[in-house]
Parts: C-alpha cells; sequence; structure tokens
C-alpha cells in the first residue's frame, strides 16, 4: 500500500536530478483551466473556518494567508498530487463553539501539541504500521463519515443562513438575494452540468474511455467535452468574488496595502495546558484518521502511481506546524475532504496547490489583514456548494467494498462516527467489530476442523475393523 522509504543514496541526489524531480510533480496533468478550478476545490472548508477564527479569536488573517502559501508550495513540489492544507477542524471548533473562547496562544499551543504527536509518529515509522496493518473497511468507515459530514454541513450552508462567529445555522435562507437560495441552487445546477457526476477522467483506464466514446453520438461526444473543459469551480468562485464587491461597495475603502507585521507569539504554561486538554486531545486522533491515513489511501485511489506515503504525510503536517504555529498562523493538516475536492474539480499535480498557494500569498502582501472584510461578504451558500461536492467525492471513495461482511463493518463506522460526532469513537467501534467477526470465523473453522478430524478418525476405525 505504501512505498518504500527512499535510501540514503536516493536521497543525496545531485540538484540536477532534484531539480528534474520537482519539474516532473508540478508539470500539468491536464489542462491549465482544470488545474486552476481544482485550486479552489477545497476553498469552502477553508474559508468559513478561517473567517470564523478571525472573528472570534483574532487570527492574524495575513500571518495564516503567508504560512499556508508557503505549506501549499512545499506540499506541490513534495508530494506531486493536489495535496490540500487545511485548518485542524478540531482545534477550530473547540476555539469557536465552545466557552470560553480559545485565545490565539491557546489555539497554537494544541497545533504544537498535535504536530509533535504526529512528527513523533512518522519519524519512529509507527504511522507506517498503523496504515499498512489497519483494517480497510474501518479506514473506509472514516471516509465515508467524513465525506457525509462535509455534506450534512454544505447543505446546511445552502439551506440556512450562517453565524460563523457563533458556529450555527440561523433562520432560513431566503430564495432571492445576492447571498439567496436561488443562488446557491443555480451555482450547483451549473456545476452538475458542467462536470456531471465527476466520471470524466479515465486516465487510469484509457480504454474505458474509448468503449464510452462509441456507444455515444459524435455530436454529443463533443458537447460533453466542451463541457468538461469549463473551469466550474474557478467560475463560480470568481463569481462570488467579484459579488462581495456587489454586497457591499464599502468594503473597497476597507482595503489596506501591505501585510500585517509578523510576531512571534508569547505561549505561557497555562496556555500549553488549556491548549492540550481542549485543543490537542480531540484534534490528535482526528489528525491520525482524516489527515494522515484516510488521505493517504484516497491518494492511492486517486493516483495509483502517486500514493503518499504515510511516514510522509505525517512528518509533513509536523513540520508545518512547527513552522508557522510561532507566529500565529493557524494549526493546519492534510485532508481527505480537501483532496477529494481539488481532484472533484479538475486538479491532477502538484501544479494545482502551488496555483492555490500564489493566490493566497499575492492576497496576502497586498491586502494583509484587511482582505477579511472581503471573505465576510462572501456568499455562504456558493461555498456550501463547494464544500457539498467535495464531501461527496469523498464519501464515494467508500464504494469499493467486495463482501457484505466489509460493507457492515464499514457503515457501523460511519454510522457511530457520524452519531458520536467522533471520528476516534467509530474507528474504535469499527476495530472492535472488525475483530469480533475475525473471531467469530476463527471459532466456526476451530469447530470444523475438530469436527472433521473426529470423524476422519471414526471413519478410519470403521475401515480398520473392516480389515480382516
Amino acid at each position: 500500500m505504501e512505498e518504500e522509504a527512499p535510501s540514503l543514496s536516493t536521497t543525496t541526489t545531485s540538484p540536477l536530478l532534484l531539480h528534474e524531480r520537482c519539474g516532473h510533480h508540478l508539470r500539468l496533468k491536464t489542462t491549465l483551466c482544470a488545474e486552476l478550478s481544482g485550486a479552489v476545490g477545497d476553498l469552502g472548508t477553508y474559508i468559513p473556518i478561517i473567517l470564523a477564527l478571525t472573528l472570534v479569536s483574532h487570527l492574524d488573517l495575513s500571518t495564516t494567508l503567508i504560512f499556508t502559501a508557503l505549506y501549499n508550495f512545499t506540499t506541490g513540489l513534495l508530494f506531486g498530487i493536489p495535496m490540500p492544507v487545511q485548518p485542524m477542524k478540531s482545534i477550530a471548533a473547540v476555539a469557536i463553539s465552545e466557552s470560553p473562547h480559545l485565545s490565539l496562544p491557546q489555539i497554537a499551543a494544541a497545533g504544537l501539541s498535535t504536530a509533535g504527536v504526529l512528527l513523533l509518529l512518522g519519524v519512529t515509522g509507527l504511522m507506517s504500521f498503523l496504515y499498512r496493518f489497519l483494517p480497510f473497511p474501518v479506514v473506509r468507515g472514516v471516509q465515508l463519515s467524513q465525506g457525509l459530514s462535509f455534506a450534512f454541513t454544505a447543505v446546511k450552508y445552502i439551506r440556512f443562513n450562517q453565524d460563523l462567529a457563533a458556529s450555527k445555522s440561523t433562520s432560513p435562507r431566503p430564495w432571492l438575494g445576492l447571498d439567496g437560495l436561488l443562488l446557491a441552487l443555480s451555482s450547483l445546477l451549473f456545476i452538475v452540468l458542467a462536470t456531471g457526476s465527476g466520471d470524466n477522467d479515465h486516465t487510469h483506464n484509457p480504454s474505458t474511455e474509448n468503449t464510452i466514446n462509441r456507444r455515444r453520438s459524435p455530436r454529443l461526444n463533443q458537447r460533453l467535452k466542451v463541457l468538461s473543459q469549463i473551469p466550474a469551480a474557478l467560475v463560480v468562485f470568481l463569481f462570488g468574488l467579484i459579488l462581495c464587491f456587489v454586497r457591499d461597495i464599502s468594503i473597497l475603502g476597507d482595503l489596506k496595502f501591505g501585510p500585517s507585521k509578523i510576531t512571534l507569539l508569547k505561549i505561557t504554561w497555562e496556555d500549553w495546558k488549556i491548549g492540550f486538554v481542549r485543543g490537542a486531545i480531540p484534534q490528535i486522533p482526528l489528525s491520525i484518521l482524516n489527515s494522515v491515513i484516510a488521505v493517504c489511501k484516497l491518494s492511492g485511489d486517486l493516483f495509483p502511481d502517486r500514493e503518499a506515503s504515510a511516514r510522509t504525510v505525517s512528518i509533513s503536517v509536523g513540520v508545518m506546524n512547527f513552522v508557522g504555529c510561532w507566529f500565529g498562523a493557524m494549526p493546519v493538516c492534510h485532508g481527505a475532504g480537501g483532496l477529494a475536492g481539488q481532484y472533484r474539480f479538475g486538479g491532477r499535480s502538484g501544479a494545482s496547490v502551488v496555483f492555490l498557494g500564489i493566490g493566497k500569498l499575492v492576497l496576502a502582501l497586498l491586502f494583509g489583514n484587511s482582505f477579511v472584510s472581503v471573505l465576510n461578504q462572501f456568499p455562504i451558500g456558493i461555498l456550501g456548494v463547494l464544500l457539498l461536492f467535495a464531501g461527496i467525492e469523498l464519501a464515494m471513495a467508500s464504494k469499493d467494498m467486495n463482501s457484505k461482511e466489509e460493507s457492515f463493518v464499514m457503515l457501523v463506522c460511519a454510522a457511530v462516527s457520524l452519531t458520536g460526532s467522533s471520528s476516534a469513537l467509530g474507528f474504535g467501534c469499527g476495530i472492535l467489530l472488525f475483530l469480533l467477526l475475525k473471531l467469530r470465523e476463527l471459532e466456526f473453522s476451530r469447530v470444523g476442523f475438530l469436527k472433521s478430524k473426529s470423524e476422519e478418525s471414526s471413519k478410519d476405525d470403521e475401515a480398520t475393523s473392516l480389515i480382516p
């Protein structure tokens, strides 16, 4: 399931070979428009969380954009796939919804504590061990629960007005208006017409594309080809960005040129204790399951020739946060939902996230923290549409169960995760159920073995007695 770690001779490559490898990882695997569209595929989760933390916990938007841009550059070069960089969701949920709210140093302490655990698991090889031996249906159950959770949240974004600072839905969204239900549904229909069910990519099996094309009329093939070349997510996102200024033209006066000053946080011992207990403890199992194991498995499903190593992904999460959290950047991780979203909208190479990083860096350097006034006007219904497709794409990765037993374990794991709002709880139940089923089979095979042995013994005795 996972590539072997490179040997010492491989790691000490010449600058020329390193340059060739980086160029290969950034080489476009599809059209430029598709890669750009994929770049915005995970913003349905990124923008609401970052905006809420900026309003509630006074997160420095400019610093977060700068550091996450650097992370995007690094992951694009390192993995060669649209590996996402997303906020740590459990820490963000605690910081926003629980009272008292976590302060910025406490958020940083929670992120650093989580990063330390993942870095240790990656360096020691324990993460690779977990990835190799965890039951496949349990991993799929975690992916299914995360995908459906995103989809449920997306539907709330579309149907109801949102108080992001309080992390809750309010009144039903009106049909008309610049953030109305009609606008969100129109965006959804546009993406469906342009991208269909997301099955336009047949790079893993070119013969499949030829077979499908032969069954269709030439006119239909041409129309579908034109539609599939539309960067749907990019068009919808840019349209939402324009609507920000239409909704409130006065935000132009709020924009100020130049980034904010990056400062080193002062984290006290009390901040470490609160951050670890309230933020890191619920985040660590989620990061292990969704940010490493699920994302590596999904990368193998979507990119069989470029499956991400669990060891590398775990170390990547640790290093990223040890660089940025000290300066007040939001704790981040790699998420299976983000990878699914970027793939769903056209991302096929590391260039996709590099383009996203360029956009973040330009906004941070040009407008700094003042850009939050623009994000505050972004239509939440449109973000919900982007998030919906990302969630469905992630959930559909679980369609490859080969038996009723595997499907049973997967669905129980997903159901418990969704009901208890805890991937760790669902994971534990899934592991227990998987072991019980194996124990049941083991017990029956033992009984069968003993029974067959006794029957053979009795038959031997009868045969011996018949011998004169």
